[in-house]
């Protein structure tokens, strides 16, 4: 079963608003970038990725959270992290019964996400190809 397989069965066995709720999430993720891979990592959690992990959906009992790798590297004037607002790198936002996010707030920190893990991505490339010019200038 390939991730997008094991993340519909993952949505379908989640039969209350939970389910719902992370198929709209979903959406709007693959919506934001069509770039942005799915992935299925530890043992069980949808995982969004472009150049490095995005965010990480996990079902709990009474929410569905969202967890972005760099969240506390990206811009969000929108306010829409509510979860880890003390750590140093994640951050995530908690969607609880009867919530909604605003769907442009959203795909705008998807991007911003997707943005960054580029960037970081093209600085560790660069950096290697200098270090590769300096070990060959020596000699």
């Amino acid at each position: 079963m390939n991730p997008s397989e094991s993340i519909d069965q993952l949505i379908a066995g989640l039969t209350d608003w939970r389910g719902k709720t992370l198929a709209s999430l979903r959406k709007t993720i693959l919506e934001a970038d069509p770039e942005i891979v799915e992935e299925w990592k530890w043992m069980g959690s949808p995982v969004w990725s472009r150049s490095g992990i995005i965010a990480v959906g996990n079902a709990h009992k009474e929410k569905v959270k969202l967890t972005f790798s760099h969240g506390a590297s990206l811009p969000d004037p929108d306010k829409l992290f509510n979860a880890g607002l003390g750590g140093k790198v994640w951050r995530a936002i908690d969607v609880f019964e009867g919530e909604t996010i605003d769907e442009r707030a959203f795909k705008a920190l998807i991007r911003a996400a997707a943005e960054y893990n580029e960037t970081k991505k093209k600085k560790k490339a660069s950096a290697g190809t200098r270090a590769k010019v300096d070990k060959n200038k020596d000699a």
